[in-house]
């Protein structure tokens, strides 16, 4: 199920329940944002491919859960929607089901928050410890957006930070910004920045700028799967890597850690400047 929030000055968002995703975001007076995959399959348990997935309660395959874990390919329920004055918000909650359980034994309660107007879109992800025992967990708004030419996309404010490339399996120095040249080994790129913490990001291309902050989440990750990488994922057209680039907010380095009664909330918000 779909549901679509309408912002006063026309700023929209539609959310599926499916995954707790969002799908798209188009900020007032704007065009699309982010990028969706035109062969993402909308069936339960599988993923949706593109907008802005949730990873939780494991990051990627840094664990025994399946990939990214299992929010994104579970029902969530419809907490709240509503319109204000400038904005329009909507609440989805999952709650921890004998599914879950099987892979992760613990109780708990996700709560995704989106609320979109004017240029930006805020997406926040809390988490509620509902068990007697601590959890930990490695999550990630896995957040793709649209680009039209990647080789005119570079990202600032990464440069100082160490990073874990998953495709080497090693880390490095970012030296300076990250200039995406469309060159083959650039672009397979697939990269966790740690301590990112509350430094805000600017994706710029050509004239268009977005504005990437967060807080909550220590890290950020930078994706892009490249033309051969993407010619073997079954849910993206084969050009689908060259139209769009994941920045995530996340935390992998240091799993969040909930002793019992405790909450955690991470905010992820993106503003077209």
């Amino acid at each position: 199920m779909h549901i679509e929030l309408t912002a006063p000055d026309g700023a929209t968002a539609t959310l599926s329940l499916h995954g707790g995703h969002v799908l798209s975001w188009r900020p007032a007076g704007a065009g699309e944002q982010l990028y969706l995959s035109p062969r993402s399959e909308y069936v339960p348990g599988k993923a949706i491919r593109g907008g802005v997935p949730v990873c939780f309660p494991q990051f990627a395959e840094r664990g025994p859960l399946p990939k990214h874990g299992f929010a994104r390919t579970l029902p969530w329920e419809l907490v709240s929607q509503e319109q204000g004055k400038d904005d329009a918000l909507a609440v989805m909650r999952l709650r921890d089901n004998d599914e879950t359980r099987r892979l992760w034994p613990h109780a708990f309660e996700l709560e995704l928050s989106v609320r979109v107007g004017g240029r930006s879109l805020d997406v926040e992800l809390a988490c509620d410890n509902l068990g007697d025992a601590p959890l930990q967990f490695t999550a990630a708004l896995h957040t793709y957006l649209r680009v039209a030419d990647l080789d005119a996309v570079s990202v600032e404010g990464l440069a100082g930070l160490r990073y874990f490339d998953s495709i080497k399996q090693a880390e490095a120095l970012q030296r300076m910004d990250l200039l995406l040249t469309g060159e083959k080994g650039v672009l397979d790129l697939d990269r966790i920045y740690f301590g990112v913490k509350e430094r805000p990001l600017l994706v710029t291309e050509d004239r268009r700028q977005v504005a990437v902050r967060q807080q909550g989440f220590e890290d950020a990750v930078v994706w892009n799967p490249g033309p051969e990488r993407c010619a073997k994922l079954a849910d993206m057209p084969p050009e689908g890597w060259s139209e769009m680039l994941c920045v995530e907010a996340a935390c992998i380095g240091r799993p969040v850690e909930l002793q019992a009664g405790e909450s955690w909330v991470g905010r992820q918000s993106l503003a077209l400047l």
